[in-house]
């Protein structure tokens, strides 16, 4: 299945070629609409003038790092912020698994595992982590026996809760709207 986070062509094919792409696309995926947290690895990417990789985020001066994301048009609304994040998530990688991402689930034996090595990462929380692990399993095909349990609400079944749900611009259109009927939900209680 093709990835279609930032609704870009360019940025999804990154996302769906590179897991340090969509990891960072999740990180980055807080207070700004989700095409434009998605978009963020591409754009880095290319201001880095290569690929993403995570020894060369983690390596890199983080003053210089947190200039790149600021560039207009700004990575993300706080760059600062969020440049220190993505490249602590990098130098975990490096550090835990090899710089290669696809290790966190690799062999991961059930769900419960997976969700507890995504919610070991910088940056990651429950809820970011179980966002993610249904992402990977409803779109990237990574099912552990028990996935859909540790991904909780959002491994459902034809759910329209999160990014994990999102695979054309309709079901972008779905998520939006299941997002604001629980918003106004909240409010009410």
């Amino acid at each position: 299945m093709r990835i279609q986070l930032a609704q870009k062509s360019e940025a999804d094919e990154l996302l769906g070629r590179n897991p340090l792409a969509l990891l960072v696309g999740m990180l980055l995926d807080q207070q700004i609409p989700m095409e434009w947290a998605f978009t963020g690895p591409h754009t880095i990417a290319e201001r880095l003038g290569g690929d993403l990789t995570a020894e060369r985020v983690a390596s890199y001066d983080p003053e210089a790092f947190a200039a790149l994301l600021a560039e207009k048009p700004a990575v993300h609304r706080y760059p600062k912020a969020m440049a220190a994040r993505v490249q602590a998530l990098a130098a975990y990688l490096v550090e835990h698994y090899d710089g290669r991402p696809e290790n966190i689930w690799a062999g991961a034996p059930d769900g419960k595992e997976l969700l507890k090595r995504l919610m070991a990462l910088p940056g990651y929380g429950k809820q970011k982590a179980q966002i993610f692990l249904a992402l990977l399993g409803k779109q990237l095909g990574v099912q552990p026996s028990g996935w859909r349990e540790a991904a909780g609400a959002y491994g459902e079944e034809g759910s329209h809760r999160s990014v994990a749900d999102v695979v054309d611009a309709e079901s972008l259109v779905r998520v939006r709207a299941a997002k604001q009927e629980a918003k106004r939900a909240a409010k009410a209680e």
